[in-house]
């Protein structure tokens, strides 16, 4: 068993470079069985770290262990981990289960039929399972693509955005699963680039800032230096201006402005307090809330201020 000193996933001073590009400098963590959350804006070197954390790239630089194994050129360690990769590369014509069978096939499975049914048992499909996926919802796609993944039964799991296309119930079940996995003593790390979507699911959530690591912690820890800023929620009205006197008023409120289209503008920084008490005060005032929205959802703001500091 791989000691918790060094860490299921060991990363050790990493980095890689794509000719004159740096995508990940200099980079050190460890995972730990559970599930860890791997964030940052669009480009700033997720997607690179999770291929070099699932052997699909070389190190420049550094070295990458799992379950205390070098990852690279290591077949027998692959059948240990699931990896379910950001952008889809599946046949529409495939069936969700043939999908699921496809991938047990490749991890030398047999026989799989058991395997199958657990795995599409597991995320909910097996209403589904006989349709083609080119009649699937994006969620439904997620949701079969991470059976594929999750099929032969990993120790460590490696998700890249795996909650893209899904609705708020969706999500729901997804923690729902992964909350299971991890119960069972696996390791997963997930990466999204919405602290929201992450931050009651993950115990310990790593933030990444073109392409180096900009701090880790627990979700407290990075919620409250979330909260340590303002942030924007832009809402719409039928009586903006009612609205925003009503606003003004509330402890947590910075500021309120109006934009070009009449929407307004609330600078706060508790943000996920604003965006509950918001519809709240809408119904209590008689007015009708359309729209609601985070201006800076991206974590761009966040990481910026983190670096600087």
């Amino acid at each position: 068993m791989t000691s918790l000193t060094n860490g299921v996933i060991d990363v050790a001073d990493v980095s890689k470079w794509f000719g004159s590009v740096v995508a990940v400098n200099e980079v050190s963590f460890k995972v730990y069985p559970g599930i860890t959350a791997l964030l940052g804006p669009n480009g700033a070197g997720k997607t690179t770290m999770l291929h070099l954390i699932a052997g699909l790239a070389k190190c420049s630089d550094g070295q990458v262990t799992v379950l205390g194994e070098p990852v690279r050129n290591n077949p027998s360690l692959y059948r240990r981990v699931g990896f379910m990769p950001e952008h889809e590369s599946v046949y529409d014509f495939y069936t969700g289960r043939q999908l699921v069978e496809f991938s047990a096939k490749l991890y030398g499975l047999n026989p799989m039929g058991e395997a199958v049914d657990r795995a599409i048992h597991l995320v909910a499909m097996e209403d589904a399972q006989d349709r083609q996926l080119g009649g699937y919802s994006r969620g439904m796609r997620q949701r079969m693509r991470l059976a594929a993944s999750i099929v032969h039964d990993p120790e460590v799991m490696v998700l890249d955005e795996p909650l893209n296309g899904t609705d708020p119930r969706q999500r729901i079940e997804f923690q729902q699963v992964m909350e299971q996995l991890a119960s069972q003593g696996r390791t997963i790390l997930i990466s999204s680039h919405i602290l929201e979507e992450v931050e009651t699911m993950a115990s310990r959530i790593l933030l990444m800032v073109s392409g180096k690591l900009a701090a880790a912690g627990d979700y407290r820890a990075i919620r409250a230096k979330l909260d340590e800023q303002a942030y924007q929620v832009r809402i719409v009205v039928d009586e903006p201006r009612r609205m925003a006197s009503a606003i003004v008023a509330l402890e947590d409120v910075d500021s309120v402005s109006f934009d070009d289209d009449g929407a307004l503008i609330v600078h706060s920084r508790k943000v996920a307090t604003i965006q509950t008490t918001l519809p709240r005060l809408a119904q209590e005032n008689g007015i009708r809330l359309t729209r609601m929205e985070p201006i800076d959802e991206s974590l761009e703001s966040l990481f910026e201020y983190i670096v600087e500091r």
